[in-house]
């Protein structure tokens, strides 16, 4: 019965031996991971953030800071903020470092960016339209005031007759800026600048149209001061 005795208290001596190992990686097992999630958290996402700065960069390359500014501004505001705390993570001992928040941001970043894009793409389309419409108002404006001006009696007055072909021709080379800024995509500019040429085209032509009016009711009297247009209507 001893040496059976002392059989089984062999036998339990190596059972313990060999499950001390496995015991030991047992309890290190959850330490490990803890250790492996600190090491995934201590590294920055960078491909979401490139994600990010790339939509970004596309909605950009799409009008987003023309045609949605206050919102393009927040998207510039949220990848400031993202950076920042890369930045701020960085300058932490890499058991502290924590780049969740990077990680949201990103996501967010890159998500808004690519709803400008296609907001600003849609308003891109919108101020095209309406450059092109304004663009041929005021080509129809400048082709009026060329009609007038027509009109002219070339024998009566030649320097206002130069003069008021002066302004015609400079709203006429004003069109070609319209057409530039259509060409380069700058759409509200294109519409200003068109604006602008219709209502002076406009003006114009209210001048030598009121001339001709004076001129249906009978020659101005000698003491009234007559404009340049009056004398090309004499």
């Amino acid at each position: 019965m001893k040496i059976g005795h002392n059989m089984n208290d062999d036998s339990r001596s190596a059972f313990h031996k060999g499950r001390e190992p496995l015991d030991k990686r047992f309890t290190m097992l959850p330490v490990t991971c803890a250790l492996l999630t600190l090491e995934a958290c201590a590294k920055p996402p960078t491909e979401q953030i490139e994600a990010a700065e790339k939509a970004i960069k596309e909605a950009q390359a799409n009008g987003a800071s023309a045609y949605v500014p206050d919102e393009y501004a927040k998207i510039e505001g949220t990848l400031a903020a993202l950076k920042k705390e890369v930045t701020d993570q960085d300058g932490k001992l890499d058991l502290f470092r924590d780049y969740g928040k990077v990680e949201q941001l990103a996501v967010t970043a890159k998500s808004g960016a690519e709803r400008l894009k296609t907001e600003a793409t849609k308003k891109k389309e919108e101020a095209k339209a309406a450059a092109l419409q304004a663009q041929q108002v005021a080509q129809e404006a400048v082709t009026a005031t060329f009609a007038l001006v027509a009109k002219a009696s070339t024998g009566k007055d030649r320097a206002a007759l130069e003069s008021i072909k002066a302004d015609a021709e400079a709203l006429k080379s004003s069109l070609n800026q319209v057409q530039m800024a259509i060409d380069t995509a700058d759409y509200p500019t294109a519409q200003t600048k068109a604006k602008t040429i219709h209502e002076k085209s406009q003006a114009v032509s209210r001048e030598i149209e009121a001339a001709l009016a004076r001129i249906g009711k009978g020659r101005p009297s000698a003491q009234k001061k007559r404009s340049k247009v009056d004398l090309l209507y004499v």
